[in-house]
């Protein structure tokens, strides 16, 4: 399917996140759109596979326009998109949230369902169990099961915004695997919108860039890195190198902690940070890093075990009780537990306070005051009445970092940066280092072994619910990493 885009032009109150874009696609090719966060590329993108409208401009398919009024009208002329968050029903089975996108039925043939939901995954090489919940899958397997829906309503041209992000190593070769062979061999169209240049390289032939909502530069790949990144940033970015850490007395202590869902069981991990210490989690996603990190910030119970804060026995405290502590959680789901929908920013902003700060009466000047100082600190493109979902994905991340309080004991992250560029990644773990010299402790987990390398102090390898040892960064490898989450020694 040949797709031109011709002047699309879309505005959401000043900000321009589409101005004059035009851009064309051939079948059998995989093209990768690049850009800072709040380029337009997500904009462009959803535009294209009818979940928002253009204010102007035309999309021809083949050469005939095209209107599409939602992502269903878009899907049956052949055009579908996986998204950053996946648009499906957690409470819901994989193979009902297959149904729910296939079939408008009032009684439904489940057996006929699971036949050609199993064909295709066994098509495309992806495992999934049809009888999980959708709330107790990974971030990659939601992502298969969303390209497996597009696949099964006939898609020939399929978008897919950041799909690397969250997912292992091993998923990732999956992928790029399962869209080589449907662009070399079923001639579609493939259009990767990512941030991560190596991935670009390395899977597409062609690239557009975007930056403040226009086309600046296009290029056949591979070539330099520098080229790209040039023409995405207008410059070459300097790179925030990790300051030395200073030896501080334990902050956070865990001993023979045990967590426990209906997936995985975490137990007997020994842990000790240090004040002012990063310390990174390796291991592929679903080993036991988020459950860990859930259970210290109260929203899973420990099974076993001890967990102290500064000496504070936190094993059984709640949420709230955590937070008032001084522990903050940044979620990796940004619209799934950051952040609410409909809710502006400055609604954020006063619901993260702390309890002694929220009073009864809300004064909403010096609120909107606060939050344009947030805004500004954490370099969100939005103004404090913009809503979660009028973000961008990247600025999304950057406000679940405005919403952070001062005076923190510990950060726990889960995927920092996911969805970053690399200029807004460098610039966040500057906010983050800032922390650190006042005596923050961060405990983070990562899919990129190489952040974690980077911007650890130490790091604890996990692989399938065992948290095998305790490594120090500066004197390990990405490889090394690899091998040990892995099992080997």
């Amino acid at each position: 399917m040949h797709i031109e885009l011709r002047d699309i032009r879309k505005t959401f109150g000043d900000v321009r996140a589409n101005d004059g874009i035009s851009l064309a696609f051939e079948p059998g090719r995989i093209y990768g759109l690049l850009g800072e966060n709040g380029a337009g590329k997500s904009t462009l993108m959803k535009i294209l596979a009818g979940y928002q409208p253009a204010d102007s401009g035309r999309i021809l398919l083949n050469g005939q326009p095209a209107h599409f009024a939602t992502p269903a009208d878009a899907l049956r002329r052949g055009v579908g998109m996986v998204y950053q968050d996946p648009l499906d029903f957690p409470p819901f089975t994989v193979l009902e949230n297959y149904l729910l996108g296939r079939d408008r039925a009032v009684n439904l043939d489940f057996r006929q369902a699971a036949a050609e939901l199993r064909a295709i995954l066994d098509r495309y090489g992806f495992a999934v169990d049809m009888d999980a919940a959708i709330g107790s899958l990974s971030l990659g397997e939601r992502q298969q099961l969303e390209l497996v829906r597009l696949l099964a309503g006939g898609a020939q041209a399929l978008i897919l915004d950041e799909p690397t992000t969250g997912i292992s190593a091993s998923q990732k070769d999956a992928l790029f695997a399962t869209m080589r062979r449907m662009a070399a061999e079923e001639g579609k169209s493939i259009i990767l919108v990512s941030h991560k240049l190596e991935e670009i390289q390395e899977l597409c032939g062609h690239a557009f860039v975007l930056r403040k909502g226009q086309l600046v530069g296009e290029t056949a790949l591979p070539c330099p890195n520098r080229a790209l990144v040039e023409m995405m940033f207008g410059q070459v970015p300097e790179r925030t190198p990790r300051p030395p850490a200073a030896v501080e007395q334990p902050l956070l202590e865990i001993s023979g902690l045990g967590v426990r869902t209906q997936r995985l069981t975490v137990g007997d991990i020994n842990l000790s940070i240090r004040r002012g210490e990063v310390f990174g989690l390796a291991g592929l996603e679903g080993s036991g890093q988020a459950l860990l990190m859930k259970a210290v910030a109260g929203l899973l119970p420990a099974a076993s075990g001890r967990i102290a804060l500064d000496g504070l026995d936190i094993t059984h405290l709640d949420y709230h009780q955590t937070r008032a502590a001084g522990v903050a959680y940044v979620a990796a789901g940004r619209l799934e537990e950051g952040l609410i929908a409909g809710l502006s920013l400055t609604e954020h902003i006063l619901l993260a306070a702390p309890r002694r700060d929220q009073t009864f009466f809300i004064r909403w000047g010096a609120a909107r005051e606060t939050t344009s100082g947030r805004i500004a600190l954490c370099e969100v493109v939005g103004v404090p009445d913009s809503t979660a979902e009028q973000l961008s994905g990247g600025n999304q991340q950057r406000m679940l970092y405005a919403m952070l309080n001062e005076g923190l004991r510990l950060i726990l992250l889960d995927q920092p940066t996911r969805g970053l560029d690399v200029r807004s990644a460098d610039y966040i773990w500057e906010l983050l280092y800032a922390r650190r010299r006042e005596g923050t402790a961060i405990l983070f987990y990562s899919p990129d072994l190489d952040e974690i390398i980077e911007r650890s102090d130490r790091i604890a390898v996990f692989s399938g619910g065992v948290m095998s040892r305790i490594v120090e960064a500066a004197r390990t490898t990405a490889d090394e990493l690899g091998h040990l989450i892995g099992g080997q020694q």
